[in-house]
């Protein structure tokens, strides 16, 4: 992987030239080719640590995505998928830019709409009409674990290390991972990761059903796409009432899913048949 931080780059497809050389400068990164669009993290000297600049871009990136695109790949630039929280948003930088501390000053309701906004950024990647990827490698802790747990599907590196530190901070996950991380291990082993801080490794990771598949670390780039353009190759259609199905069955009992199945078959099947 290489970085880069051209307006091109950050997918001029999509974007405005101004609005992707700003993305690009809060380290975020999109391009799009066809049906596939691919989302890159790119603040390499920070190990791409995330601030709320970073996600508000991100929650630019799902707005932005034309119908056309079927499948988004999310990678990062660098030895590390995501640090995380960058600590100047708890500390302060340059300037005296406001913290997340100061939500504590706000009232509830203000307080809560500001994480929301924050969240946006990690809600998209589970629209039913697309299918999402990410590809991890290094280290994903706390924001970064959160934001591959984000996406439909995840692919690791052999020397992919994922962490959820809010509690570190005496912070809790609050960007959209509690659940996802729950639906795939359980309740009690993500309370043990949340509460423990605890790393992950890849083949742990891969043992829990977080991640689909590990990779050799140097194929991970190409390892991803290939695996993109697989799915790509499914029926659009299908894929999507598949997804549904799948995303549906956590909540469903068994005879709620069987139902789902048949509406949806005889959906695709009428479709097929051009009615």
């Amino acid at each position: 992987m290489t970085s880069s931080n051209s307006a091109t780059d950050a997918g001029e497809q999509a974007w405005p030239e101004a609005k992707a050389a700003a993305a690009a400068k809060a380290g975020v990164r999109l391009h799009i080719d066809g049906e596939l669009a691919t989302v890159v993290l790119d603040r390499v000297d920070k190990r791409n640590a995330m601030t709320p600049s970073t996600w508000w871009h991100l929650a630019e990136v799902g707005r932005a995505l034309p119908g056309s695109v079927r499948a988004v790949l999310l990678r990062a630039e660098g030895p590390s998928f995501s640090a995380g929280l960058d600590r100047s948003v708890l500390i302060g930088g340059e300037g005296g830019a406001k913290t997340l501390l100061d939500l504590a000053h706000a009232g509830q309701a203000d307080a809560e709409m500001t994480i929301e906004a924050f969240q946006e950024a990690f809600t998209w990647w589970r629209n039913p009409d697309l299918i999402t990827v990410a590809a991890v490698q290094g280290h994903a802790v706390g924001a970064g674990f959160q934001l591959a747990l984000a996406c439909d599907l995840r692919l690791a590196a052999e020397d992919a290390r994922f962490a959820m530190r809010e509690i570190t901070l005496g912070l809790v996950p609050d960007l959209g991972g509690s659940k996802p991380l729950v639906d795939l291990v359980g309740p009690a082993r993500a309370l043990e990761i949340c509460a423990t801080g605890r790393w992950v490794d890849a083949a742990e990771a891969e043992r829990l059903g977080l991640v689909n598949r590990v990779c050799r670390t140097a194929d991970l780039a190409i390892d991803a796409e290939v695996f993109v353009r697989e799915l790509l190759a499914a029926d659009r259609d299908a894929l999507i009432e598949t997804k549904a199905l799948v995303q549906g069955a956590v909540e469903r009992d068994y005879d709620s899913q069987r139902a789902a199945e048949r509406a949806a078959q005889v959906r695709r099947i009428r479709a097929l048949a051009g009615r």
